[in-house]
């Protein structure tokens, strides 16, 4: 990509962690279990907040919750939690009225081992106007992805009017851009959908499989 970009940093923790017991009343919140000591969301962070020039936290239900995160708090602009697409517009839209922003790179707050050189390449790899995912282990990433901010409008229409919900399905219609990231010890996109992934990802620190980076 030619040009200077800004990136928005946007850690996605709208969903409602069905597989740890949350639903539409009472969501779990996946960002606060903890790993190896420290909220998930801290790990996130710490491998993000030095790729990004600013970072933001999508989340639903009452924000004060992660006030002491000190990070805006994007809850989604469309209602009945219809999935990562409405935090990523969430992400989008707020972006495009902090100025400065061109981009915003969206990860879930549930993958603890990003890689640290993950927005310099997707910035690389990402042609103007278009958008750009991770790959790994042969699998998309749908959600781990650079989104140009003057996407914001179309991905409402989708989301509003089209009833779009899938991320994969919306990037269908857009110039996009695959980005392969090596599998070596571990993926480095292994998310925690379920307890026992949370032990998986506590055993790889433990065996030094996966560094921990302080936020």
């Amino acid at each position: 990509m030619s040009g200077t970009i800004h990136i928005l940093g946007l850690i996605l923790a709208g969903g409602l962690a069905r597989r740890f017991g949350g639903d539409e009343v009472h969501a779990v919140d996946k960002a606060r279990l903890i790993l190896a000591g420290r909220p998930l969301l801290a790990h996130v962070r710490g491998r993000l907040a030095p790729q990004v020039s600013a970072l933001a936290l999508n989340a639903n239900g009452d924000p004060d919750r992660y006030r002491d995160q000190g990070l805006p708090i994007l809850a989604d602009t469309v209602p009945g939690y219809p999935g990562p697409l409405a935090g990523v517009l969430a992400g989008l839209e707020y972006a495009r009225t902090q100025g400065g922003h061109t981009h915003v790179l969206s990860v879930p707050a549930d993958c603890p081992f990003l890689p640290q050189d993950l927005a310099a390449r997707l910035a690389g790899a990402a042609a103007p106007g278009g958008v750009a995912c991770a790959t790994s282990g042969g699998q998309r990433h749908p959600v781990v992805a650079l989104w140009p901010v003057d996407l914001a409008d179309r991905l409402r229409q989708a989301l509003v009017e089209e009833d779009v919900r899938k991320v994969g399905v919306f990037l269908a219609g857009q110039p996009l851009a695959l980005v392969d990231f090596a599998v070596e010890a571990i993926d480095p996109f292994f998310n925690i959908n379920t307890p026992d992934d949370l032990d998986a990802a506590a055993a790889f620190l433990s065996k030094g499989l996966a560094p921990a980076i302080q936020a």
